[in-house]
């Protein structure tokens, strides 16, 4: 009979279980940080050469890219709600139950992504304009958006494998074939901009063919992988025990991000009342913001998946003690983030404003207005990603959706209606409505994690703990 643990797989639960919590923390979220600061590079990289091309193929990007986002978020979801209960399961030690969540999950993933590409490459045009993207936008970039639908088709599929891979504690090995993702793209995005002078639709052209070797990679070694974590067509079944748990946490992480990501599409429409540069100054905002919030999302992800195993094997008082420790990191890094960006904002900023054909200096000026508000929120949003991680780890998805759906439709969209009807802001009220969102939904994650804390008290005096 079959051995389905390997003895790798084996040694790293016991690690996880055993070992010192901030060793275990560091050792999981710190390449998981560095991963999510190689796609925020990613990002970064696409609108400097974008920048290189005009600044209106940047607020094009920035715009198309929150677009994208919603639609990414199907894919996210599944990785974030699937990866939590195979975790679930390996902490539990139901290592049959590990393989069978693993092939299924990646086979729901094929599913979701090929319906995507059929609705959306199709009636790309008519999708951008029923999410009210100015016109000029869609002529700049519905190339472009095509392109990156079918690497979102992809990027579904590298999203699932790459949570799976973090659910054994492969950070490294994450980090690594990020790093060679993030070469490709580099690589062929500099050759096709700044050597043959293409548009915003070869960078796009640059991330299909990053993504398609990742996508190529893990198709190779999935079937030859060893132990419970290993793709096999027997393991796929869509019985409720292996299907339902998986549902239950993957929809509402996918409605959230979904909910986030187009409230962002409308703060990008509504911004348009200042100019299309602002637009473009607002997503660059949010691209230097990332380096700091990525690093978040990194802890968040290797952090939750922790929680999320050592709660399987029934160690409540451990995973509070992994929490404790990753607010006080993520408070920290928002701290550092909010000393270095500050201190090279100005220069970070005239990087942006320079294209191949100018240097803007009025649009440079907006960038540094924008986001001298934005960055208030760093610590804060800390505190919302530590919180998050424990509400996902424990399976309280609906309630961490509500948090940054708030984020969004309580604190955002409404705090920038009101600045425009209310006040003569101009570009500036997009700042100040980033920085009321991201200070209030630090204060609103406070504010729930009384009643977590005691749920979780309750369970370690009932498990004798």
């Amino acid at each position: 009979m079959e051995k389905i643990a390997s003895a790798k797989d084996e040694s790293f639960r016991e690690y996880v279980l055993t070992a010192s919590p901030l060793r275990v923390l560091f050792t999981v979220c710190a390449p998981l940080a560095m991963y999510q600061a190689m796609q925020q590079i990613f990002k970064i990289m696409d609108t400097l050469m974008a920048a290189h091309v005009s600044a209106s193929a940047v607020s094009a990007i920035s715009s198309l890219t929150q677009i994208t986002a919603m639609v990414s978020a199907l894919g996210s979801g599944l990785a974030v709600g699937g990866c939590i209960r195979i975790s679930e399961s390996y902490g539990q030690g139901d290592y049959e139950m590990v393989r069978k969540r693993t092939s299924t999950l990646y086979a729901v993933t094929v599913i979701v992504s090929l319906a995507v590409a059929i609705v959306l490459i199709p009636f790309a045009t008519p999708f951008l304009r029923l999410l009210k993207t100015p016109q000029e936008l869609i002529d700049a970039g519905v190339g472009y958006f095509r392109v990156e639908v079918l690497s979102l088709v992809l990027s579904f599929f590298n999203t699932v494998y790459i949570g799976i891979e973090r659910s054994r504690g492969h950070s490294k090995k994450i980090l690594n074939l990020n790093l060679a993702v993030v070469i490709v793209k580099l690589g062929l995005s500099a050759i096709f901009v700044y050597v043959f002078q293409f548009g915003v639709l070869m960078i796009s052209v640059a991330s299909l063919i990053s993504h398609g070797v990742l996508t190529a990679y893990a198709l190779l070694t999935m079937p030859r992988d060893e132990g419970a974590f290993r793709f096999s067509f027997s393991a796929v079944g869509f019985e409720k025990k292996t299907v339902n748990p998986i549902l239950r946490l993957s929809y509402p992480v996918a409605a959230e991000k979904i909910l986030f990501a187009s409230g962002k599409v409308i703060v990008n429409a509504m911004s348009g009342l200042y100019g299309a540069l602002t637009v473009g100054a607002l997503g660059i905002s949010n691209n230097i913001g990332g380096f700091t919030t990525n690093l978040h999302a990194g802890t968040m992800d290797g952090a939750s998946s922790l929680i999320s195993q050592t709660r399987g094997a029934g160690k409540y008082k451990r995973t509070l003690q992994f929490f404790w420790r990753l607010m006080a990191i993520d408070v920290a890094i928002g701290a550092i983030g909010w000393i270095a960006i500050n201190a090279t904002l100005p220069w970070m900023a005239e990087l942006f404003a320079h294209s191949k054909e100018q240097y803007d200096p009025v649009f440079a000026d907006m960038i540094i207005q924008i986001h001298r508000y934005e960055m208030m929120g760093y610590v804060t949003l800390g505190i919302n990603s530590a919180v998050n991680a424990l509400l996902l780890g424990y399976g309280y998805a609906k309630l961490a959706m509500v948090l940054n759906v708030a984020r969004v439709f309580v604190f955002r969209v409404p705090v920038l209606w009101a600045l425009q009807q209310f006040t003569n802001m101009g570009a500036e009220a997009t700042g100040v409505t980033m920085m009321v969102s991201n200070v209030a939904t630090g204060i609103a994650s406070l504010v729930v994690l009384p009643p977590v804390l005691t749920r979780i008290r309750k369970l370690m005096k009932e498990h004798g703990e």
